[in-house]
């Protein structure tokens, strides 16, 4: 594999939560549990200015130049998963390979590039920060290789580096997620590699929520299995209150479980018309997930104590973007999303696209 890095991202700025009341609180307290988000190289942040979606609604014209000012990047290749840093993010491109940083009212600009194959669904899946990326700048990323899933390693000006390999490759269910549970376990989620079988094994890596400990290329012990059974692998999230929430899509129903502190894995919200469950992001009281299928953000409110699920999710900015894959809480409480028509949409003249989405408003309202 090969890495080109013609850029950096550093230092770091703490911005204040937008508090909601009587729904999801989308604040970036979910979005960090280790150390404040870094900030964006050459993002021109204002710390005495709040981070709101552009109010304005003149835009430039041009080529790859969305009038929507939601709209943060365009023109991007099939997206991967994302990760916000200040009032920008960093996003993966799935079947090229790319992470590119992306800012509001700037162009993208590429940051590494991952060699991947990207023929089925699988290619550079899902990105996350080192919990301690301020100090270290290393970044993982969940790909598909010829011959296998792994998680590697990436580090400015060096190869990546093998963190977990072996992980089961098929002609379908390759996608997978990565997040930190803490500062030396990461949460890797797999998909079945189109073998139900192999997810309900528990000698194969495919289908599963592992955990893995001490990250060292070369030397990662065996990585421990939390969660079997997964289908098709959507993301994996944390919320502040050491909860983990993954989406998964089956051929009976997509769901999203929830596995608690202590390890049990319950069912939180199952949908039998499947409407594509992708990215995850979770708050204090909820789960924001871009659904594929029905064009959609859904917000499921889980209750503070127990955590359960009893109402039906809000759907917000439906068929607004098209099909949605990435999801992730912005600092300013705003909900990232990241398109992915050119798979197997309908693509239009920006797409695919890079969009922020406030959350429902009190009295359950949204954006158009």
């Amino acid at each position: 594999m090969s890495l080109v890095v013609v850029g950096r991202v550093a230092a770091s700025l703490a911005l204040g939560a937008a508090l909601l009341a009587g729904c999801a609180r989308f604040d970036d307290s979910a979005s960090s549990p280790f150390t404040p988000e870094p900030t964006l190289r050459g993002a021109n942040i204002d710390p005495k200015k709040p981070n709101q979606p552009p109010t304005s609604t003149t835009r430039p014209s041009g080529p790859c130049i969305d009038p929507d000012p939601a709209v943060v990047a365009t023109c991007l290749d099939t997206t991967g998963g994302l990760v916000t840093l200040g009032d920008g993010a960093l996003v993966a491109e799935r079947r090229t390979g790319r992470i590119l940083e992306v800012a509001p009212e700037q162009p993208p600009v590429e940051i590494a590039r991952l060699d991947v194959d990207g023929s089925t669904d699988g290619g550079l899946s899902d990105i996350a920060l080192s919990p301690t990326y301020r100090e270290d700048g290393l970044m993982y990323a969940y790909i598909t290789t010829s011959s296998d899933n792994r998680v590697v390693r990436i580090a400015e000006g060096g190869a990546p580096k093998d963190i977990l390999t072996g992980i089961p490759k098929g002609p379908s269910g390759n996608r997978g997620a990565i997040d930190f549970a803490s500062p030396d376990q990461m949460l890797v989620l797999t998909g079945d590699a189109g073998n139900p079988s192999a997810a309900a094994s528990a000698g194969s890596l495919a289908g599963k929520l592992l955990r893995v400990n001490s990250l060292v290329p070369g030397r990662t012990s065996p990585p421990e299995i939390a969660v079997s059974g997964i289908g098709t692998a959507g993301d994996v999230c944390r919320d502040t209150k050491d909860s983990i929430w993954i989406t998964d899509r089956t051929a009976a129903e997509d769901r999203l479980q929830r596995v608690s502190g202590d390890g049990v894995v319950t069912t939180a919200w199952t949908w039998p018309d499947r409407p594509g469950v992708a990215g995850c992001a979770a708050a204090v009281d909820g789960v924001a997930i871009s659904l594929t299928r029905a064009k959609a953000v859904a917000i499921t409110a889980a209750d503070p104590n127990t955590h359960a699920v009893t109402a039906a999710p809000t759907l917000v900015a439906q068929d607004r973007y098209g099909q949605l894959g990435g999801a992730a809480i912005g600092a300013d409480g705003t909900i990232w999303v990241t398109t992915v028509n050119k798979t197997d949409g309908q693509p239009g003249p920006f797409d695919d696209r890079v969009v922020r989405i406030p959350p429902p408003q009190p009295g359950g309202g949204g954006p158009d």
